[in-house]
């Protein structure tokens, strides 16, 4: 890589714009080698670059793919990357970009919803926004108030705002009635909070918002707010060509491929002794039937797992009743030797009582002789 001007390395590097890294150069945020960048500064490889007090190697240039994803920003996000106030912000809710780094492709303010793109080119980016190549911004606007015909000839034509003139260049009514009316505007521009001015020239307050597209790419229903998603290889060259911007191979969005989960790690633990001897009895039934078949004996065929199963549940109330039979067997006999040692003592008993009422008989007859 030869020599290139700081602010289109970090172009490139998705650090921002190149006229927000200007910006940054005249604040000061920006050095090379430990000293301070001035515009229209150089780099090369092997210089090293400090951006907000994060340091940067020069490398060769290595084209990286080119990724855009579309992002359905709802009400109440701020476009930056971080709000003093605390405020969401959309940077908050994009996934990931691997090393690169997202760069947001125009903003939307706080009350406004719909359509924003990212990439992580900012030389993509830095095209898209230009007022030089005119991308068209579309947009569904709900206004309060009667729309004459000549307010609309008026927009069309040009409105004299504090930034200068504007105007739209596409009106299209798109229905609905009193605070309900709907229209569909087209501008060129990126001017702050353009829309809304445009309309409040007019004597017309904006009540709702919605971008639905930005150059070739639409806002698709299916997107929920709050939701982002990449853009195929295609539409990405397309968006790019349509700026005069042509992707190297290398920097071209790669089809996606099927992600691979990884394997999931089990900790496996020691066999216990049964579970041992049950295996080794398996194999040894299973080695039997192969060498039965080899020499061509005939072997009992196995058991099905139903048939085991069964088998199995047949053991398991076998074993059952044969345990509850034999506690009450075992109580059985215990109630039974308790009552015939009962009965053997009272029959005893009431023989030693007859046995002394005979004797005494015997001796009363005995004396009356």
């Amino acid at each position: 890589m030869t020599e290139e001007r700081v602010q289109k390395v970090l172009s490139r590097l998705g650090f921002g714009s190149r006229r927000e890294i200007e910006r940054w150069i005249e604040q000061g945020r920006v050095k090379i080698n430990g000293e301070p960048c001035t515009l229209g500064d150089r780099v090369k490889p092997g210089d090293w670059l400090h951006v907000n007090g994060r340091r940067i190697i020069v490398r060769e240039d290595k084209p990286e793919r080119t990724r855009v994803i579309m992002y359905h920003k709802p009400e109440g996000q701020v476009c930056t990357r971080s709000d003093p106030e605390g405020r969401a912000t959309v940077f908050d809710h994009l996934p990931k970009a691997g090393r690169a780094r997202w760069v947001g492709i125009g903003r939307l303010d706080i009350n406004t919803s719909g359509l924003l793109l990212f990439t992580t080119n900012g030389e993509l980016a830095n095209r898209l926004m230009h007022p030089s190549n005119e991308v068209e911004r579309e947009y569904a606007v709900r206004v309060n108030g009667t729309v004459t015909g000549d307010m609309l000839r008026q927009l069309a034509t040009g409105v004299t705002l504090e930034d200068g003139p504007a105007h739209f260049d596409d009106i299209v009514d798109g229905g609905g009635e009193g605070y309900n009316h709907w229209y569909y505007v087209v501008i060129r521009e990126g001017r702050n909070r353009e829309v809304r001015r445009l309309w409040e020239a007019v004597g017309i307050r904006v009540s709702r918002l919605i971008r639905v597209r930005y150059g070739n790419i639409i806002l698709p229903k299916s997107l929920h707010k709050g939701r982002a998603k990449e853009l195929d290889a295609e539409t990405v060259r397309d968006l790019a060509g349509s700026v005069g911007l042509e992707l190297e191979p290398e920097s071209a969005p790669a089809t996606k491929k099927r992600a691979v989960r990884a394997a999931k790690k089990i900790h496996a633990r020691a066999p216990g002794k049964k579970t041992v001897e049950i295996h080794a009895v398996k194999k040894a039934a299973h080695h039997k039937r192969a060498a039965g078949k080899a020499t061509g004996a005939k072997t009992a065929p196995g058991k099905t797992g139903r048939e085991k199963k069964t088998a199995a549940r047949k053991t398991v109330k076998k074993t059952a009743f044969s345990k509850t039979a034999r506690k009450k067997v075992a109580a059985r006999n215990t109630a039974g030797s308790k009552t015939t040692v009962k009965k053997s003592t009272t029959k005893k008993t009431a023989t030693k009582k007859t046995s002394a009422k005979k004797s005494a008989a015997r001796k009363s007859t005995t004396r009356k002789r």
